[in-house]
């Protein structure tokens, strides 16, 4: 059986992540791709509330506090520091390179936030879209 101190002689590089959601294709069970996993690891952690896991109560970026919220500048900055804090601290595998959060403008209670990322693995950059309402 191998110990720990053997494990860090040989380099040993923990797993990139466990992916999300497998499901049922052709009778087998099929898990996303790298992108899609990154996707699904982005939208838990801004949906996530703090305190809401047991063993990690500082997980979360929690955009959903920000419901009933004026659809301010201050309120839209707040909304983008908290979400490049909790990239950078909680999905390892991107770089995030870029987010925006502006107001729609013509709907004043609905926000559009971008993400641009880069892969550290693969080198590819993605962007992901999300829009929310601060009325609901």
């Amino acid at each position: 059986m191998e110990t720990a101190m053997s494990l860090k002689k040989r380099n040993f590089k923990p797993p990139i992540s466990w992916p999300f959601l497998p499901t049922p294709q052709n009778g087998m069970l099929t898990w996303p791709d790298l992108d899609q996993s990154i996707k699904d690891s982005i939208r838990i952690i801004l949906l996530t509330r703090q305190k809401e896991l047991l063993m990690r109560p500082r997980f979360g970026a929690g955009i959903s506090g920000f419901l009933h919220q004026p659809n301010t500048l201050s309120t839209r900055k707040r909304i983008k520091d908290r979400i490049e804090r909790n990239l950078e601290q909680w999905e390892p595998r991107i770089k995030t390179e870029r987010v925006d959060v502006w107001a729609h403008p013509e709907k004043n209670e609905e926000l559009r936030i971008e993400i641009a990322y880069r892969i550290n693995t693969t080198g590819r950059s993605k962007t992901l879209a999300i829009n929310m309402n601060l009325g609901e």
